[in-house]
């Protein structure tokens, strides 16, 4: 741990053991899994820990209602776009689920294009995240990561470079083959 995250710790950790509980039943207003709110309220407190000057802070509880609110939208983000994603792999059939082998595939397909991801370097995954599942615009990004629209741009050609490459040589939908044309 650097210097740095090592003297801020000290107030942080301060603000954890008298806010944590507090903010926990807060989200849990807005969220019904539990998992879901202790992971939000904890990615609350490292957004804080990264955060420059958290000593500073004169209203701690509106500072971390506000991290935990953007994080929760995010998150709600994310779900409406996964729904979306999914209803639009299946127009045709919107009563009828998915077989297991189409889940499974689907899975696996997801699984391949995670790692491709996972081989970003932290702040390119990040931008690329931002902009594909949040619906960020590139000035959005750079004032959420501290970095110019420029790099914003050329983080997102990179994972888009990626992202070709791993379509090229995976694609991320296979029509599953019919029993009798095998």
């Amino acid at each position: 741990m650097s210097g740095a995250v090592l003297s801020r710790r000290h107030p942080v950790e301060g603000l954890f053991r008298a806010h944590y509980r507090w903010l926990c039943a807060r989200l849990r207003q807005h969220l019904n899994d539990a998992a879901g709110v202790e992971d939000i309220a904890a990615e609350t407190f490292a957004q804080l820990l990264e955060s420059s000057g958290p000593d500073a802070i004169r209203e701690p509880r509106a500072l971390l209602i506000t991290i935990a609110r953007r994080l929760l939208y995010r998150r709600w983000r994310r779900a409406d776009l996964e729904r979306r994603h999914l209803d639009a792999l299946h127009p045709c059939e919107p009563q009828a689920s998915a077989s297991p082998e189409e889940l499974a595939q689907l899975s696996q397909t997801l699984g391949r294009l995670d790692r491709s991801l996972k081989r970003l370097p932290g702040k390119v995954r990040s931008a690329f995240l931002l902009a594909r599942v949040d619906g960020l615009t590139y000035p959005q990004i750079a004032a959420e990561l501290g970095i110019s629209q420029r790099s914003v741009s050329d983080y997102m050609t990179r994972s888009q470079a990626l992202c070709d490459r791993h379509s090229a040589n995976q694609p991320l939908i296979r029509p599953l083959q019919n029993k009798r044309s095998a």
